[in-house]
């Protein structure tokens, strides 16, 4: 299957935590960072998920959101460093891509967030996800 997602991050489920209706994943990513997506236990289940499952994490760009260093106070659990490995801008939108460890991610931000921000190539970022916003595949 193909996906027009971009953010794809391979990895290995480390814990499940269910609830009535959703449930938490924690995925150990092949570079060694910690994710956590939020997902219906419908979706646990239908995936066949457990501790050990091997997952594709997936994260769609205009969901990934970048802060110039880590951010304290903050509800968001996906804070992943990275370094700017590309900036491609428009008029209003621009495409930024990051190095992490073991994986690129790109995020779709303002023209005005990468001026604002003095991002450029060789930055150093964090990328913020919302574990609502991560979507799991079965590897």
């Amino acid at each position: 299957m193909s996906l027009s997602i971009r953010n794809q991050i391979p990895g290995t489920v480390t814990a499940i935590t269910s609830g009535e209706v959703m449930a938490t994943v924690r995925v150990r990513a092949t570079g060694g960072q910690d994710i956590t997506a939020a997902v219906t236990r419908e979706a646990v289940e239908s995936l066949g998920l457990a501790e050990g499952s091997a997952v594709r994490v997936l994260a769609k760009s205009t969901e990934v959101s970048l802060a110039t260093g880590t951010v304290d106070g903050l509800s968001i659990r996906n804070q992943l460093p990275g370094t700017v490995t590309s900036v491609a801008t428009g008029n209003a939108m621009a495409s930024v891509k990051v190095a992490v460890e073991g994986a690129e991610l790109t995020a779709a931000i303002t023209r005005d967030a990468v001026d604002a921000l003095k991002l450029e190539t060789g930055s150093p970022v964090v990328a913020l996800i919302k574990s609502t916003e991560v979507a799991l595949a079965s590897a």
